[in-house]
This record gives structure tokens, sequence and C-alpha cells, in this order.
């Protein structure tokens, strides 16, 4: 016995690290093109439109490609499909070295995005296979933090290999994409090789009886969509997406433009966004399982009423200078990432179960990708007509509707915590 629980826990360690792997790595390939794009202006000749463009493209195979992937993880396992898009970005990354056409990169911007959008849902799926519903608060939002230091980190790594000529010099930008596809790719191949779609044969009977409790429930595409719980999650994550991915996409861009910073600076300090990111993670896993129970919708309420009140001095704090603009930088990303991995991480799985994991959590981010898909043109617009400072007056209003949102479903999950009480009771008069 004493064995099987060893070897149980170094499965769980591996299929934990090389998921977390898998998702940081995409961000490699993904936060790329946002540090590149003002020298790429510069040097292409683009502007603000065609950057725009180029994200939207991106995010509309990303959003459509949420639902394929979703599906297709439940059915044939991720393994091969999260594998497959990895390759896919990978592709799309070293070929984005090497055009320089508005037409091949937005064509290799659609690319990238189909491949991206397999890993979220297929490595939710990977994830629910392997850890219980009680553990998944705190789990997920350790897990949760790969997206977030990916960013973090991506964003470092795609900076020094803008400004730092020590290496490769002669390819000048073409080394912002080379250099994470072949990060990517070292991850893709160990994933690919180590990990395990489900726990068969490789937990102990204990473990594996805990992880199958509802195996004989069928979720089906019908029984997701009966659930009003699901569309609250994901018309929230329609509008904190479309936040998370300004900030991600455009935030370089924002500190140059608006608030004159060099290229240099505003990337590492874009980078403020995800680093204090990771702690808001955290913070909202732990209060989610330990103080409201593995209640995941007020955490996400509360932590998007604080958002709204960042948002609303965010325009002061900028006008301070440079700390306090990295200030607020750090409490929006603190309060935007916390019910971002909440609500589509754990929570999808609480609402899909382990058969329908990968499909409420495909579902979810795809809709949440409808507002990463109109964020680059809100973005270009209101930037261009009305001003940067005006896009955080918007960002306050859809942050209260999210909250709002969520509160709404307050207790939801609270029933199932009583029947686990009970449960729990019941064995404890039944041992003594």
């Amino acid at each position: 016995m004493n064995l099987l629980r060893n070897t149980s826990t170094i499965w769980r360690f591996r299929i934990f690290g090389l998921t977390w792997l898998g998702y940081f790595g995409f961000y490699f390939c993904r936060k790329n093109l946002s540090v590149a794009n003002v020298s790429m202006q510069a040097e292409y000749g683009f502007d603000n439109n065609d950057y725009a463009l180029m994200v939207g493209v991106y995010s509309l195979a990303y959003m459509l490609g949420q639902y394929i992937s979703g599906y297709l993880s439940d059915k044939y396992g991720p393994r091969i499909i999260v594998g497959t898009g990895m390759i896919l970005s990978i592709l799309a990354n070293l070929f984005f070295g090497v055009m320089g056409t508005i037409v091949v990169l937005v064509m290799l911007a659609g690319l990238n995005g189909l491949g991206q959008s397999t890993g979220w849902s297929g490595l939710v799926k990977n994830m629910s296979s392997w850890f219980r519903k009680e553990e998944r608060g705190v789990v997920m939002s350790w897990w949760s933090t790969c997206y977030v230091v990916g960013g973090f980190l991506g964003t470092l790594f795609a900076t020094y290999w803008l400004t730092n000529q020590s290496f490769w010099p002669k390819l000048g930008l073409t080394r912002v994409f080379w250099a994470p596809a072949l990060v990517l790719g070292i991850i893709a191949g160990a994933y690919i090789l180590f990990t395990r779609n489900k726990p068969d044969r490789h937990l102990s009977t204990e473990d594996q009886e805990s992880l199958r409790e509802h195996d004989d429930e069928t979720v089906s595409i019908k029984d997701l969509l009966n659930n009003s719980a699901l569309w609250v999650a994901a018309i929230m994550y329609f509008f904190i997406k479309f936040t998370r991915y300004t900030y991600l996409f455009w935030l370089p861009t924002y500190l140059v433009q608006g608030l004159n910073y060099s290229a240099e600076n505003a990337g590492y300090t874009s980078s403020i966004y995800e680093f204090v990111g990771f702690a808001g993670v955290i913070f909202a896993g732990y209060l989610s399982d330990k103080v409201f129970k593995t209640r995941r919708f007020p955490v996400g309420s509360l932590m998007l009423f604080g958002l709204s009140i960042v948002l609303v001095l965010q325009p002061i704090l900028t006008g301070m200078g440079h700390v306090p603009t990295m200030i607020a930088i750090g409490l929006i990303g603190f309060m935007t990432y916390g019910p971002d991995s909440l609500m589509s991480g754990a929570a999808a799985m609480d609402i899909g179960s382990e058969n329908g994991a990968a499909k409420a959590a495909g579902f979810i981010n795809g809709i949440g990708s409808i507002g990463q898909l109109l964020s680059p043109f809100i973005v270009a617009f209101v930037s261009n007509h009305f001003g940067w400072e005006m896009l955080f007056k918007v960002f306050v209003f859809t942050s209260l509707i999210s909250a709002i949102l969520l509160a709404s479903k307050w207790n939801f999950g609270k029933k199932e915590v009583l029947e686990e009480k009970v449960k729990m009771d019941t064995l404890k008069v039944k041992t003594n």
C-alpha cells in the first residue's frame, strides 16, 4: 500500500508539473507578439489598426478552437490534442520570424491562435482526471500560476531577445519568435512523451475510486448548456478576458504611446502585471477552498469589486510617477488574475465534473475569447479617438458587471458541501 501511495504521489506530481509547463510554454509563443509590436510597426510600417487585425484574427481562431478542442479533449484525451496544438504554435512562430507582410502575419497569427486554443481546455481536462474536487481550489490555484508565470517570464524573455544583441544579432526581430519556439519545442516533447490522459494503473485503488466518483454520470453538451452557473461563469469570463487581454497585448504599447516610456522600460514594467497576478491566483484558490469551502463564485465577485476600485484610481496613480504606475499595474493584475484563474479552472471543473471538464472549460474560455476577440478593435478605436485613459473607464464598467454576475451565484456549490459534510459525519459514526 505504501508503494502504491508513493507511486500515486509521483504520478500526480508528474502530471501537475508537465501540464503546468505545457501552458507556461504556450505563453512564451503568445506574449512575444505584444513585446515586438512597437518594433514591428517601426520596421514594417504597421500601425495600431494592423496590429489589431493580427490580434483579432488570433483571437477569432483561439475562440473557435476552444469549442473544438474542448470536445476533442473529452473524446480522445488531451495528450494528442494539446501536443498537436503545441506543434502548430511552434510552426507559426518559426514562420513569424521570417515573414514581413501583413497578410502572411495575419494568417500566421490565426494558426498560432488555433494551436494555442488546445491548451487550456485540454490541460484542465488532464488535471481533472488526477485531482479530486475538495482539493481543486488549492491545487488549481497553484497550477493556474502557469499562465501568470508564463506571461511574466514570457514578457521578460521576449524583451531580452528584442533588446539584447549578444546572441544572433543579425537575426534582429526573428529572435523574438524563434527563441520562444525553441522553449515550447522542448516542453512539447516532454509533455507528449511523459504524460497520460487518465490515472489507470498509475494510482492506488483508493485514489482511483475517489477520482471516479462521477464516472457514471454522462455530461452532455445539452446538460452543460442547461446549467445556469455555466452561463454566469462564461458571461463573466467574456468581460474579464476583454480586460486581461487588453493588458496582455496592449500594455507595452500603452506605456510607450500613452506614458512615453522607452520600449525596454515598457517591456519590463508591463511584466509587473503578471508578477503580482501570481499572488492573486494563489489568494483566490486558498480563499475559495479554506474560507468559502469550495465555493468559487463569492471569491471571484469580491475580487472583481476590488478591481473596479483600483481601475478608478489607476489614472491618478499613473500621473504620480513610475513607482505608483507599477503599483497600479500590480494591483490590477492581482484583482484580475484571481477570478480569471478560479472561474476558468476550478469552477469549470466543478461545473463540468470529470467527464465534462474539458467541455465546460472550453465553453467558458470560448465565450471569454469573444471578449478577447473584440478587445483589440475596441482598444484601437478608443485609444485613437478618445485617448488611452478612456479605456480604464470602460474597464470599471465591465468589472462591476462581472462582480454582480458572480454574486448572483453566491451559494453555488453550497449544497454539495453540505452533502459531503453529512457523508463524512456518517462515516465517522460508522467508524465509532
